[in-house]
């Protein structure tokens, strides 16, 4: 009887020895990650910062050897005076309305053909994914020329309506993670809310819209992100200075004060597109980071 507590001592002291040595090194693995990510924090800030102090410098601090970190004499002017020697303000609103309209509207469209092509039963639906999937391959030059001929017939161009009604109907990247998403609900769901009389729209709006409400709002942040940043579709459709987007906007700024050297008009007004985005990003960043790994792993 007294054999056994002198050889449990031993064991439990050697199995907190290592616990010990296991939280020792998970708090060292620790550290050097921390350290490592805060540096990439830096570096990718870095252009960010360095973006503000131009916008606040003059001229001449912006070319000066070595390199002004930070201006003597601050011209937060430049912030006051892009807005009326640039049509910001225009290019603000018609990124706001593509943006908008496009995400709102083509999120729901998108969540849409996702629960039709995860629970319903459609003929062919398999191949009719595959082919949406397979609309991704086809590099947008190929289609640029044919998509421009015919909103010119349709008398849209140099109108905001090319950039928004195509969209409208939904993004194949959106369908396919909330489809990926939607894999993981149980049919049994659906069968119950069918056999007490559901419509299948019902059935969308009540019960599936509520679960997978975090993928949308994942999705529709990155949509809006790359909505909000297009310059491509913008510039081929969009000529009058009071149509155009804040991008093709800021592009314009770039031909125009490049040559007088006013590089602090143009690093302003890039610096104040890039806020919509930040905020966003700042704000849902743990949706868009819990979005893309559930949906990642639930396939």
């Amino acid at each position: 009887m007294t054999a056994i507590p002198t050889l449990t001592r031993p064991a439990a002291r050697s199995t907190r020895q290592v616990h010990h040595h296991v939280r020792t090194e998970s708090r060292t693995v620790n550290t050097v990650l921390f350290v490592v990510l805060a540096i990439f924090a830096v570096v990718m800030a870095a252009p960010l910062l360095w973006m503000f102090t131009t916008a606040i410098k003059t001229k001449a601090e912006v070319f000066a050897l070595p390199p002004i970190l930070w201006p003597e004499v601050p011209q937060w002017d430049t912030f006051v005076r892009m807005w009326s020697d640039a049509p910001i303000l225009s290019g603000f609103k018609n990124s706001f309305i593509v943006a908008t309209t496009v995400t709102v509207i083509g999120s729901f469209t998108s969540a849409l053909a996702a629960f039709a092509l995860a629970k319903l039963r459609l003929p062919f639906k398999n191949a009719i994914f595959l082919g949406l999937l397979s609309g991704l391959m086809i590099p947008y030059p190929t289609v640029m020329i044919p998509q421009f001929v015919m909103f010119s017939r349709l008398h849209w161009v140099d109108t905001l309506l090319p950039l928004i009604v195509p969209l409208l109907f939904g993004n194949i990247i959106m369908i396919f993670f909330i489809r990926q998403y939607l894999e993981t609900v149980p049919d049994s769901l659906i069968e119950a809310a069918k056999i007490d009389g559901a419509s299948y729209f019902r059935i969308f709006t009540v019960l599936i819209m509520p679960l997978i409400r975090p993928a949308i709002a994942a999705q529709f942040i990155l949509w809006f992100m790359g909505v909000w940043n297009d310059y491509l579709a913008p510039i081929l459709y969009l000529n009058s200075p009071e149509k155009q987007t804040l991008q093709v906007v800021i592009a314009n700024l770039n031909v125009q004060y490049a040559t007088q050297r006013d590089y602090p008009l143009i690093m302003g007004a890039s610096f104040v597109a890039l806020l919509p985005i930040l905020i966003v990003f700042i704000v849902f960043q743990r949706q868009i980071i819990a979005s893309v790994a559930l949906t990642g792993t639930k396939a």
